[in-house]
């Protein structure tokens, strides 16, 4: 049953998706509002959880022609989404329909609205149309529908206290935009049973049959974009800055591999097209996690397999944290994608359990206060120093050095520190969340909701 329930795992965290998750999440509710209002609504009211329009409000729409913020995302998914899609729901708009997106955004009454939730992760976008009123709610996962209705008539209700979406297997599906049949034929797996000894078990035994599609799609995916990022100027090009300064070509594979994930950040937070697979709902994870160990393997002459057992480790390692800390948070996610970069490595390199595990230990403690201030271009500088931080922990501990319980926050255990640094980012950073918000929305009062 574990083994079962980590391949389902990997299934249903390593999807597709294209562009920042969060105002891609807004495009697939708008889209599925307006398919179940049946025309183009004259009005659209967005109200999101605070942390939704924190990492919404300052990046680019991908396939809008540079459009940014959430009326941009919703009238995407208005005018030209299709929700089939899920988070890839503006994969197929070209550039004959930026004008019509544009015009949509000029004429429609389109508002943005703080929804008061105790959840980070919560939506509800309202339209109205001929007449008609649609309302879709999503809550905790980028595509879990909650609620839908059509005129105040209930088409679907997941919201009831007593539904537990965790294991509800009809939200599984919803919330797996590839998931295998099989894999959401029952109950999601409850993502708290991963540990670090059997995450190392399961990548070491794995039957690479189980984990081939999902990892090389992976591999496939984040390095076509972070080439992508290499290749052309976006954002504050932060992956070319520090390959220039740091030997250019003849750059050590640390450097390279923390420019190329820097440099698929900055595609994809300056709205690139071009599909990512994610890790815990964010591309830039699965960016933070692909790419360097990418590069390592290359440069390694590893095996496919090698490679695709390292990063089974390496995504599972990025889970285990995340699932922690919880879906947003002022707890940056890139810090945990770059601890499990850094776990992957040295798996890669031929390391044992205890070397693996020292070196989650010590990256968690080097950035475990690093905030997230929603998406935008420093990102990508930002997944370069988790990157960096995940590959000095494994390099620390190979020179004989590492932290000991009683530094700071760490503890005995590499487990017991992946739950003080998840409780950190859970429960230690909710003021700081608030706080980043209402500063970003401009709130001079201190005691001001945003």
């Amino acid at each position: 049953p574990k083994y079962a329930a980590y391949v389902t795992i990997l299934r249903e965290e390593l999807v597709p998706a294209m562009g920042c998750t969060e105002p891609i999440a807004i495009a697939y509710a708008a889209a599925k509002a307006r398919d179940i209002l049946g025309c183009l609504p004259d009005k659209a009211v967005i109200r999101c959880s605070g942390s939704i329009i924190k990492n919404v409000k300052s990046v680019v729409v991908p396939n809008t022609g540079g459009m940014r913020g959430l009326e941009a995302a919703a009238a995407a998914g208005i005018v030209a989404g299709d929700a089939e899609k899920k988070l890839e729901v503006l994969s197929a708009i070209g550039p004959d329909r930026f004008p019509d997106i544009q015009a949509y955004l000029d004429r429609a009454d389109i508002r943005v609205e703080f929804l008061a939730t105790d959840r980070a992760f919560e939506m509800l976008i309202s339209v109205s149309g001929e007449g008609h009123t649609a309302d879709v709610r999503i809550t905790d996962t980028h595509t879990n529908l909650t609620l839908l209705k059509k005129d105040g008539r209930v088409i679907l209700d997941r919201s009831a206290p007593e539904t537990d979406r965790k294991t509800d297997p009809q939200s599984a599906s919803d919330a797996s935009p590839d998931c295998a049949p099989a894999s959401c034929a029952g109950p999601r797996p409850d993502q708290r049973l991963l540990n670090v000894q059997d995450i190392y078990d399961f990548a070491k035994t794995v039957d690479i049959s189980d984990a081939r599609e999902v990892i090389l799609r992976q591999v496939s995916y984040n390095m076509a974009i972070a080439e992508e990022g290499m290749r052309n100027p976006y954002g504050a090009n932060i992956g070319k800055t520090l390959l220039r300064f740091h030997g250019g070509e003849n750059a050590s594979t640390e450097i390279r591999a923390r420019a190329l994930a820097a440099a698929g950040s900055d595609a994809r937070m300056h709205g690139c097209s071009l599909p990512v697979v994610i890790n815990s709902g964010s591309g830039n994870q699965g960016i933070t996690v692909a790419v360097p160990l990418t590069v390592y393997a290359r440069e390694k002459n590893a095996s496919e397999e090698e490679l695709i057992r390292a990063l089974t480790l390496a995504n599972l390692v990025a889970i285990q944290q995340k699932t922690r800390i919880g879906t947003l948070s002022a707890f940056c996610g890139a810090v945990c994608a770059g601890v499990g970069t850094g776990a992957g490595i040295a798996f890669l390199l031929g390391e044992d359990l205890k070397t693996v595990a020292h070196t989650i230990a010590n990256a968690l403690a080097i950035l475990p206060g690093m905030v997230c201030d929603g998406a935008k271009p420093s990102c990508a500088a930002k997944i370069s120093q988790a990157v960096e931080a995940g590959i000095f922990g494994y390099q620390m501990y190979k020179n004989g050095q590492q932290f000991y319980a009683g530094d700071g926050l760490v503890v005995k255990g590499v487990d017991a520190n992946v739950e003080t640094i998840g409780r950190l980012g859970r429960e230690g950073m909710l003021e700081t969340n608030r706080k980043i918000i209402e500063m970003m929305l401009g709130h001079a009062d201190p005691a001001a909701q945003p």
